[in-house]
């Protein structure tokens, strides 16, 4: 079984995916107790796609998370990394456009997108920064980012039970229900090592993004992140 560390070698981080692709969605539904689904609809409203509009959708896996914007009437484009997640995604939702693409590279042209969103992605790509750069070049002038990703409690009692909880609890019961339990413990580790909230909007800022603000899922758990390309 492959494992991601730290260091988010892109070929360790793509074959960790590949090797959990088929029992992935269901695993995170257990693993989020539910809420999964919850944050799935956060982000959709927050994109807000009507029919016309252009969306791309990064980081997106087996292509669930780009169900709502296709329902809405939008023009998704889910894109990953992943071989192995997009053909597990190929078989479950033939309708979808799924595209093979590296975020730090990604190969559509210049303004071709009303808006972007990646939702629990971001925080696997070595180079973020340089994500958040290249989403912006795909973005038409006026459009929308949205980022769900995990985040920190902002209430520090919660906090230190949450981290007792993704060091301790996560990985036993990610070897009952996943096909990589391994995965799970780089799960833990990289949502520790991840920026907070402000600190992940000082990032979007500096990329070039305005308008950046975020809002907190379940207790900050969770943060949606948003930005705008300038006009």
């Amino acid at each position: 079984m492959t494992r991601a560390h730290l260091d988010k070698q892109p070929q360790d981080v793509a074959a960790m995916f590949d090797d959990v692709a088929a029992k992935y969605d269901r695993t995170n539904d257990v693993l989020s107790l539910g809420q999964a689904r919850l944050w799935r609809r956060a982000v959709a409203d927050a994109v807000g796609a009507v029919a016309g509009q252009r969306i791309l959708d990064l980081g997106a896996g087996t292509g669930t998370s780009s169900l709502p914007f296709l329902e809405a009437g939008a023009d998704v484009v889910p894109c990953d990394f992943s071989i192995g997640m997009l053909t597990e995604g190929k078989g479950r939702h033939p309708e979808l456009a799924l595209t093979a693409g590296d975020a730090t590279r990604l190969p559509f042209a210049d303004e071709s997108f009303d808006a972007v969103t990646i939702s629990f992605a971001l925080r696997n790509v070595q180079e973020h920064e340089v994500a958040m750069r290249e989403m912006l070049r795909v973005t038409k002038p006026g459009g929308k980012l949205v980022i769900c990703e995990f985040s920190t409690p902002t209430w520090t009692p919660f906090r230190t039970v949450y981290t007792e909880y993704l060091m301790r609890a996560l990985p036993p019961v990610a070897t009952k229900v996943s096909s990589n339990p391994e995965a799970y413990v780089y799960l833990a580790e990289s949502i520790r090592a991840w920026p907070d909230q402000p600190a992940l909007a000082a990032e979007l800022q500096r990329a070039g993004w305005t308008k950046v603000a975020w809002r907190n899922l379940t207790g900050g758990i969770v943060a949606l992140h948003r930005g705008f390309k300038a006009p």
